[in-house]
């Protein structure tokens, strides 16, 4: 792609690094952005900033927060001791539109994945361990993508609490295997949750 500008073509590569986005999606975004008044385009430069800078993660759960403490670890509606493990916080926004959850949640921030050189370690998993271990929990919903990451990471996490007194269960298999959580529809997500498994090997 030829470019008639040095800091065109700098925007341009700049938001083709972004996922699923192409050269000329990345042109179309630039050129809207240049036609945009000079306030709107530093209110979405400066709210992208204040995003890198000032988001934090829940220290309980995980979740993408703006306090130390996310709004669904604090509000006195939700069920303490029910906990959905999720992927990611794409995961937690999914089920929470379905309006049918009112537990709280465990974000791991991944999947072990040894081929993609991730493995336990890397993920939020030995705090999800002390969580069962100090907290009232009473069942932990393993709701994972119905992918071999998904069910490896399933495996290892049952493995890891099998030997506390709570109930452990896995989400229906109303996600197809193969299946990503934030693509399922909220229905077929909804009926997923509610028909909970006991997970055992």
């Amino acid at each position: 792609m030829n470019f008639s500008s040095r800091l065109l073509e700098n925007a341009v590569n700049e938001f083709s690094k972004l996922p699923g986005i192409g050269q000329k999606t990345a042109l179309r975004l630039v050129l809207h952005l240049l036609s945009q008044p000079s306030e709107d385009v530093g209110r979405f430069s400066e709210s992208i900033i204040r995003l890198k800078k000032e988001i934090r993660f829940c220290k309980i759960c995980g979740n993408i927060s703006d306090a130390e403490v996310c709004e669904i670890c604090t509000s006195p509606k939700r069920d303490k001791t029910l906990i959905c493990i999720v992927e990611d916080t794409r995961d937690v926004m999914a089920i929470e539109n379905t309006n049918q959850y009112f537990g709280v949640y465990h974000v791991l921030g991944g999947l072990i994945s040894p081929m993609d050189g991730v493995g336990p370690s890397e993920l939020n998993i030995e705090p999800l361990v002390e969580r069962a271990r100090t907290s009232p929990v009473q069942e932990v919903i393993l709701a994972l993508s119905a992918t071999m990451e998904g069910d490896t990471t399933i495996f290892y996490i049952y493995k890891k609490l099998k030997d506390f007194p709570c109930k452990i269960s896995t989400i229906a298999r109303g996600i197809a295997f193969g299946g990503e959580i934030e693509y399922a529809d909220e229905i077929t997500l909804a009926r997923s949750i509610a028909t909970r498994v006991p997970y055992g090997v």
